[in-house]
């Protein structure tokens, strides 16, 4: 198993990445990231993440085309907010997008207020919808070339490859679309998209173990990734199934209102930080003597498990609950198979 192991953190053969939400992804001058989260893939070009990240609010947008300006923002301000909505976001006429120029930290909160005034929806998953920003996928690697393989790395677009200066990794940015949610268990699924074949076919994946455990045996592992930004790194460690959750969580969402988590939910014990969502828990096969994944991370400290539901001081990361990928193996079937 230590050499499967090894493979599942080694950056030509894992198949853990990250989605990160990119706005100006066409534009590198002007290029911004937010919402980092873990994402695997199941393959033929499929990503499964955490769902809940999508219900996230950015304090506000990066960029936006200038039509869409006009009808979502404009109408609603009154004469004073025009004034200063005009001055912290200009008009690129080439482009016919306007940018977020603020040079004065202090002004923040004034456009926060006004955003949150007009109510004006920056959910993640309300700005991938109205594309004013996309979800990528991230790959770093310290090869120079894609998975080692020259014609692969020559059919990127060279705006989509780059030195990260930070990590000295070679990175790619592939896009992705959001194809589904599953609320309800904390899942969502993304397709890589506008991207060759020859890529595609390069990026590890894992097979699916949709059978459902109420106990581990040693063979049970979370595969996490680094937590902040475009630092490259994974760790793998041992997770015990401790026991069966039926979650039912009342999740807030200012524009749409309460959601809730619910349904079957590992009880998991092992090593947890908080930016795991969305990890995946492998298990070992011994009969095609791979990792199979069997689970993914919901949350790290969940409500249930702090006290008086203040998870400071209480360093509750050793326990998190994991969603079965039998809850939604039928609808990512669906997808997979159409």
């Amino acid at each position: 198993m230590k050499t499967q192991k090894l493979a599942s953190i080694n950056d030509l053969t894992s198949p853990l990445f990250r989605i990160m939400t990119i706005h100006n992804a066409n534009e590198p001058a002007r290029r911004l990231y937010d919402n980092n989260v873990c994402a695997f893939h199941i393959g033929k070009g499929f990503i499964l993440s955490v769902g809940h990240a999508l219900r996230a609010e950015l304090s506000v947008f990066r960029s936006m085309p200038e039509a869409r300006f006009q009808t979502d923002i404009i109408p609603h301000l009154s004469a004073n907010e025009l004034q200063k909505i005009n001055q912290w976001f200009l008009l690129d006429k080439t482009t016919k997008k306007r940018y977020l120029n603020i040079t004065d930290e202090t002004q923040f909160p004034l456009l926060f207020d006004i955003l949150r005034r007009i109510n004006y929806d920056t959910r993640i998953l309300t700005l991938y919808e109205k594309q004013i920003c996309k979800p990528y996928l991230v790959i770093q690697q310290r090869a120079a070339l894609f998975y080692n393989n020259a014609a692969a790395h020559g059919q990127f677009d060279p705006n989509f490859v780059f030195q990260d200066p930070i990590s000295q990794r070679q990175t790619y940015l592939i896009e992705t679309e959001l194809v589904d949610t599953y609320s309800d268990d904390d899942v969502a699924i993304y397709r890589i998209i506008n991207t060759h074949e020859n890529i595609l076919n390069l990026i590890p994946r894992f097979e699916i173990d949709a059978e459902i455990y109420d106990e581990s045996n040693g063979d049970f592992y979370c595969l996490q990734i680094a937590p902040s930004d475009l630092t490259p790194g994974r760790m793998i460690n041992e997770a015990n199934i401790e026991g069966l959750i039926d979650q039912w969580t009342l999740q807030t969402d200012r524009i749409a209102g309460g959601y809730v988590l619910q349904g079957l939910r590992y009880l998991i014990k092992g090593y947890f930080r908080f930016g795991s969502s969305g990890a995946p828990y492998i298990k070992f096969d011994n009969t095609t003597n791979t990792f199979k994944v069997n689970a993914i991370q919901s949350e790290a400290c969940p409500i249930q498990l702090t006290i008086k539901n203040d998870r400071v001081g209480n360093f509750q990361w050793i326990n998190a609950i994991a969603t079965p990928l039998a809850n939604v193996i039928d609808q990512i079937n669906v997808h997979m198979n159409a």
